[in-house]
């Protein structure tokens, strides 16, 4: 989707360390944005991220041992549907791919088209370029339990990688629509991902019941609401929850109790709303703090020791969703 950040060049250094030669695509997809989403308000930054790219590349130019960005691909939206003009009405014409029922749960219940945007795309490169292997950030979960999916029922013969979310010093999760926070905002966008933490402090501590441990989510998100709405308008930065979810690793339906030999996924998203009240002197960020922005998270839940084995294992075998 392009406006790269550490999280995307993680990917390409995790490929590179595994294959000799690495297609790198960008483009930003129509059809995974909804009538009313930010389609004509996303980042476009192709050159910036060009240059991004050439100084990766450079750094291991001359190691012999690791592989190289090959070719980067930058296709127009002709190139990627050639026939009808793609839409994004939810019984809009044209050729998708569909991936029932984990499209249309969790992130696809808030955004009905997103993931048959993101199947249907991700299909047209996979045949296009014909890749052996394919990277996915973790930051996506649900992303890559679609990718997946479909990769098994329609028998393309790809193998797959996840890399972990790359994460600020404040835990916050990188991501390209971040650069909508602007100041006051990112400050509290931490919120979530304080919340998911303090479900998995419960969950290492042997709650294992659904309510114990999305309560400690809760409770975190209204000490924040709180002390925001006590803030005056032109100070506080307000935000709305979508869902969160505890859900089976193996299928992602949701659970009432943990088996913590099995763990669970633990994911969230909250809608950061607009700045009341802008500020001449705050930085408020690209679109200046007029719209929504829509942030998701999730962390994985597992015992320590279950954790530090499948750690071992990757080591050698790189990340397995």
């Amino acid at each position: 989707m392009g406006a790269l950040h550490q999280g995307h060049l993680a990917l390409i250094r995790q490929a590179v360390q595994e294959n000799q030669h690495v297609y790198v695509s960008i483009y930003v997809n129509p059809t995974q944005f909804g009538v009313n989403e930010d389609f004509n308000d996303y980042p476009n930054t192709l050159q910036a991220d060009l240059r991004q790219l050439r100084n990766l590349t450079a750094e291991y130019w001359n190691d012999d041992s690791i592989g190289q960005i090959t070719a980067v691909f930058t296709p127009t939206t002709r190139d990627m549907y050639p026939g009808l003009k793609p839409l994004s009405e939810i019984d809009g014409p044209g050729s998708f791919v569909t991936i029932t029922p984990l499209s249309s749960i969790l992130e696809g219940a808030s955004r009905p088209v997103f993931f048959r945007g993101v199947a249907t795309v991700c299909m047209k490169l996979f045949n296009i370029v014909q890749p052996d292997m394919v990277y996915f950030g973790q930051k996506d979960i649900q992303q890559t339990y679609v990718i997946r999916r479909m990769i098994d029922d329609f028998h393309l013969d790809i193998r797959m990688r996840i890399v972990p979310t790359v994460r600020e010093d404040d835990g916050l999760a990188l991501s390209s629509r971040n650069v909508y926070l602007g100041k006051r905002r990112r400050k509290v966008a931490t919120v979530l991902i304080r919340a998911l933490r303090a479900v998995r402090k419960g969950f290492l501590n042997g709650q294992t019941k659904r309510d114990e441990l999305l309560g400690a989510a809760h409770k975190v998100i209204e000490d924040e609401l709180e002390k925001q709405k006590a803030l005056p308008p032109q100070s506080r930065s307000l935000f709305e929850v979508d869902y969160f979810s505890l859900a089976d690793p193996l299928n992602l339906t949701e659970l009432n109790e943990l088996n913590p030999k099995h763990g669970a996924i633990l994911s969230g998203a909250i809608k950061m709303l607009p700045i009341e009240e802008p500020q001449e002197s705050e930085g408020l960020g690209t679109g200046g703090g007029t719209t929504t922005v829509r942030l998701i998270d999730n962390l994985r839940l597992e015992q320590i020791t279950s954790f530090l084995q499948r750690t071992q294992s990757q080591s050698h075998r790189g990340p397995q969703l």
